[in-house]
């Protein structure tokens, strides 16, 4: 059976907020939100593959010094 809470509605700006009761919280930093006839669902967003993240990185502009390419010590296994 699904909670349910009474919450006020309030202007953020030029935007309607609404504050989400802490046993109502979810995870992350994002949601996503949809709107079912009268209903608005709100969801956690799932969260992003590495993938993702990496592409939307800004590309390193920089240069790096050389770097020594040493024969490796031998190791006894």
């Amino acid at each position: 059976m699904t909670a349910h809470r009474h919450v006020k509605l309030f202007k953020n700006g030029r935007n309607q907020a609404v504050r989400i009761p802490r046993e109502f919280e979810l995870p992350g930093e994002d949601a996503i939100m949809h709107r079912e006839g009268d209903r608005l669902i709100l969801e956690a967003a799932p969260a992003k593959s590495l993938l993702a993240v990496l592409v939307g990185l800004s590309p390193i502009d920089e240069d790096f010094p050389e770097i020594e390419d040493r024969v490796p010590d031998t190791v006894d296994l």
